[in-house]
């Protein structure tokens, strides 16, 4: 399986079979895991075995350490460290796989929305918090504490390789550029890089940090 799972689709318009229809309806939770697990099974019990996501996709996968020419300062650790702690207890739960820090305080958690919407939407409280239209790390003025974003993105406790394995890419990039954001935290051997090294380019050019662990 690959491909973006929007989950909010469950509550669109379009009518499913009624193979599907019934799996919804008997699921007692239906989020991400639920459902495409369930999906998983059914596909099992036609003869239809599901490989890792990433096993063609291995280079792809964040490697540990700093990825990027500029390292994240010691606030912006700070910030992981903390971004972390509060990411994994809404992986385990499969809410979402992305928070957004300032000043080690949470600004926005990714729920159906998906990672993008979330650091748009980090951004724009940053700039309702600044009265400015520019980014948050360009709206700093008379702040006490700085606006620039930290953004962390965990994969789930006991990530089933199968699928909605945590993906990033350019236009991740540009989405934090435009926000504010200026670091950016994934899960080593778990997150993949689309366009790996244009990715790590538009990162360089907009000086934000990435770092796996």
């Amino acid at each position: 399986m690959a491909g973006q799972v929007k989950h909010k689709r469950i509550f669109s318009s379009i009518r499913p079979d009624w193979r599907l229809a019934k799996l919804l309806l008997t699921l007692p939770r239906r989020n991400t895991d639920a459902i495409i697990g369930a999906i998983a099974r059914v596909l099992g019990a036609e003869g239809i075995t599901l490989m890792d996501s990433t096993s063609f996709l291995e280079p792809l996968l964040a490697r540990a350490g700093v990825l990027t020419r500029r390292a994240p300062t010691e606030q912006e650790r700070k910030h992981i460290e903390y971004g972390r702690a509060v990411a994994r207890h809404l992986a385990q739960y499969d809410i979402g796989q992305t928070v957004v820090i300032a000043e080690t305080a949470c600004v926005a958690v990714e729920a159906m929305e998906g990672t993008d919407a979330t650091i748009e939407r980090a951004g724009q409280i940053m700039k309702a918090a600044s009265g400015s239209e520019a980014p948050a790390a360009e709206a700093e003025r008379e702040s006490l504490l700085s606006r620039a974003l930290t953004v962390v993105k965990v994969a789930k406790p006991d990530q089933d390789m199968r699928f909605d394995v945590p993906v990033v890419g350019v236009k991740t990039i540009e989405t934090m550029r435009r926000a504010g954001a200026t670091c950016l935290a994934l899960a080593a051997g778990k997150t993949l890089l689309l366009d790996g090294a244009a990715f790590l380019e538009a990162a360089d050019a907009a000086g934000i940090a990435v770092v796996a662990d």
